[in-house]
């Protein structure tokens, strides 16, 4: 066992049963998790990047099963910030110490193209230093082109299962396997950084669905992975469904840092939910980044795709102080800076 977690971070294939192993075995995970840390120490030393979390919309024509603001739940305080309010969660955040902030939303029909492209600019060329993720769910080509030429230098789309069956089983037959990994082929192209992801302890996941996660990983090695349990939503389709463990998404979060030891790996809002100590339990299995919400605080507990969702408290971009002790009493230390992903791509088309 212990061969085969040093063997991990080399460019060799596993087989199933390694892999099956490893996810569900009975062995010794803290050694794991110390491999883990050990290979983004290699990389990123005891860094831990911050971004700032703008939650710009509730609103989102999609109807993903395990989504609290999917379109058919008619409950959900449905919310949009304008330009402005954006703005200005990037001007607090920028006196807070951001260097990167999110735009996060649902897909909102009513933020177009053009609109979007407004608000990139608006914060680029107000804040250059700063590197701009946006993660606003399938678009077109097109709106991706648009919003890169902008000034946007980051996307997250999480892939939420490699196996397309089991993808299938957490959306409706509108929304395709084939259309997301689009998506995110279009993204690499164009130049962003890219970054892809799946819950743990989804419905209906079974190890040979995460087997397929890791090798889909192995293989687009992305910039950035979100990797987070499921956590069920009351008013979704989900809601009966038992969540993710913190050791199954410890383990991911580790194997997935072995795999792509380069790639930025967040300690995700959803651990610190399940688990009071979960974030930095996430940093010492080898993530390397946190996301403070910098969203208003009226409408923070809005964004609500699942039940309990941290968004006061030290998960606030206010309270960076009490998240700086914290990280530090782990072992960490923030750093102030964009926190570009060390890894260089060359299939940028020109």
């Amino acid at each position: 066992m212990k061969d085969l977690i040093d063997s991990l971070p080399a460019d060799r294939e596993l087989s199933d049963g390694e892999w099956r192993f490893l996810i569900e075995g009975d062995y010794d995970r803290q050694r794991l998790y110390d491999r883990a840390d050990r290979v983004r120490r290699q990389y990123y030393g005891t860094d831990v990047y911050i971004r700032g979390l703008i939650e710009i919309s509730s609103y989102c024509k999609n109807d993903c099963l395990y989504c609290g603001i999917r379109r058919s739940n008619a409950k959900a305080d449905r919310y949009r910030l304008s330009k402005e309010e954006i703005c200005a969660c990037c001007e607090q955040g920028y006196g807070l110490g951001f260097r990167t902030f999110v735009l996060q939303g649902g897909e909102d029909a009513v933020h177009t193209t053009e609109w979007v492209a407004e608000v990139v600019l608006a914060i680029k060329e107000k804040y250059p230093d700063c590197a701009l993720t946006l993660s606003l769910g399938e678009r077109p080509r097109r709106d991706y082109e648009i919003w890169y030429r902008a000034g946007a230098d980051r996307y997250l789309l999480r892939h939420e299962s490699a196996s397309c069956v089991h993808y299938g089983k957490l959306h409706p037959p509108a929304q395709t396997f084939a259309r997301r990994m689009e998506c995110l082929r279009d993204l690499r192209r164009i130049g962003y950084q890219t970054g892809a992801g799946f819950m743990v302890g989804s419905p209906f996941q079974e190890t040979e669905d995460m087997i397929a996660d890791m090798r889909f990983l192995q293989e687009f090695q992305p910039h950035m992975v979100g990797i987070g349990p499921f956590i069920p939503h009351h008013d979704t389709p989900f809601a009966n469904f038992p969540q993710g463990t913190l050791e199954r998404t410890l383990t991911m979060v580790a194997l997935t840092r072995l795999t792509v030891p380069n790639a930025l790996i967040p300690a995700t809002t959803a651990l610190g939910t399940i688990h009071p100590g979960g974030r930095e339990l996430g940093l010492k299995a080898g993530a390397n980044v946190v996301m403070p919400n910098l969203s208003p605080a009226a409408v923070r507990g809005q964004y609500s795709l699942y039940d309990n969702k941290l968004c006061t408290g030290e998960e606030a971009a206010e309270s960076i102080a009490g998240l700086d002790r914290r990280i530090r009493a782990a072992g960490y230390q923030i750093t102030v800076g964009r926190g570009d992903a060390l890894t260089e791509w060359n299939d940028k088309e020109q």
